[in-house]
């Protein structure tokens, strides 16, 4: 007899190690989303609760500069979170990960399509212009019909 497939809350919360890292994991969300509504303006962006170990809460930021704004605002940071949040927290380490940089969400484009009827437009054209331009033009107007391939990929 096949054993039914488990929900995966249930395998998060059952025994072994699973559930003391996403109890870990969850704490340093929740920790994250705190320590960015505590602070306000474009620093927010650019910080990440990296870990809590020891009563320290260590908060990595992208940039230098970053981190050094974060210093002249962790002691106030600390009494605000020692009150609302983390009565046992003693101290806030701020360091400098230069490859959060990286992860900063981008935003996603919508990718521009070329209608048939525009890409009739531009073969017509093209054949019409002749020379390099003609052949710049086949190309843009071959772009039609590759968007029906890139969806189904």
């Amino acid at each position: 007899m096949k054993k039914l497939p488990q929900h995966l809350s249930q395998l998060m919360h059952q025994s072994g190690a699973l559930p003391e890292l996403t109890e870990r994991a969850e704490l340093l969300l929740y920790l994250d989303k705190t320590v960015k509504a505590m602070l306000s303006g474009p620093v927010c962006a650019q910080l990440t609760v990296a870990n809590f170990r020891q009563n320290t809460l260590v908060i990595e930021t992208s940039t230098a500069v970053w981190a050094a704004r974060l210093n002249f605002q962790k002691a106030h940071l600390l009494q605000q979170l020692q009150s609302e949040a983390l009565p046992m927290l003693t101290a806030i380490e701020v360091k400098v990960n230069p490859t959060l940089i990286a992860r900063e969400v981008k935003p996603n484009l919508p990718h521009r399509q070329i209608s048939e009827t525009t890409a009739a437009h531009l073969t017509d054209l093209a054949e019409s212009t002749g020379g390099s331009l003609g052949q710049k033009l086949k190309r843009l107007a071959a772009l039609a019909s590759r968007k029906g391939t890139e969806n189904s990929n």
